[in-house]
């Protein structure tokens, strides 16, 4: 019978999940939200968390028999019985395994939506003579935010979404104090954020610089600024890229990241 998984469980802080940890770095978030449905086996070789309104995340250990699988998702979807699910996330054959089995149960149609690698930086690599300097977001920036936020959600979703949409966004994230631009003459000309530390990770998203701007280095300079702000906390950088998203991939390993397992991302409908 499948247990309840806790914020910060034991589970998530030995062999075998440390192995896949940073591919599943959003288990960490997710379990910790109020609401969300937390699980995981009692040997702890499976773990699943997912939070209203927002896709689950499902990791099996890779010693789990097929048939095992079979029988601990099975399970899973039982558990889940009477709760939508947006989509599922996870290694592709096991994110795959577990939209078959869940569209069958739910008499639901799914679709691959994106894959994403995970990404960690053990070791950051500055770019040199990158004009300009990190300043950190604030109040009076929040509208720029917005427009800048907007441009992401074209970039990565292909989702049109008007500036004024973003503003709560925007206006959380500045509070957090973890958005950061790189300004060049005091303008800002690329943005970023740590969106999460867990134990011994801090992931970065919210990459974006306009397209009139690109091509000049500065998204790599406010990533490494960011890497390196976590690499002082003793925690490894981190993030999810669009595998489809060639100049992105090849931004992110000039700064130092190296690929580190990819995720699926499959949705239901």
């Amino acid at each position: 019978m499948l247990e309840k998984l806790h914020p910060d469980d034991h589970v998530l802080h030995q062999f075998p999940f440390m192995r896949d940890e940073l591919q599943y770095n959003l288990v960490h978030l997710i379990s910790a939200i109020e609401g969300a449905t937390s699980l995981k086996s009692p040997d702890g070789r499976m773990v699943f968390a997912g939070s209203p309104g927002h896709n689950a995340w499902l990791w099996l250990s890779d010693d789990v028999t097929d048939a095992h699988r079979s029988t601990l998702i099975q399970e899973l979807i039982t558990c889940y019985k009477g709760k939508d699910l947006p989509g599922i996330c996870g290694a592709p054959s096991t994110a795959e395994l577990f939209a078959k089995l869940y569209s069958g149960a739910k008499q639901l149609q799914y679709q691959a939506y994106m894959l994403m690698e995970s990404y960690s930086c053990p070791k950051v690599n500055k770019p040199a003579k990158v004009k300009g300097k990190m300043i950190q977001a604030s109040r009076q920036h929040v509208e720029l935010v917005a427009e800048f936020l907007a441009g992401f959600s074209e970039d990565a979703f292909g989702a049109s979404v008007i500036p004024a949409s973003q503003l709560p966004a925007a206006e959380g994230m500045i509070m957090r104090g973890n958005l950061y631009f790189w300004a060049v003459d005091e303008l800002p000309v690329a943005m970023a954020n740590i969106a999460h530390r867990s134990r011994r990770h801090g992931r970065i998203n919210a990459v974006y610089t306009p397209p009139v701007l690109r091509r000049n280095g500065y998204a790599s300079a406010i990533v490494a600024g960011l890497c390196s702000i976590l690499a002082e906390e003793n925690r490894e950088p981190m993030l999810y890229a669009d595998t489809k998203n060639s100049a992105s991939n090849k931004a992110y390993k000039n700064v130092g990241f190296v690929e580190s397992g990819q995720v699926a991302e499959i949705r239901f409908r």
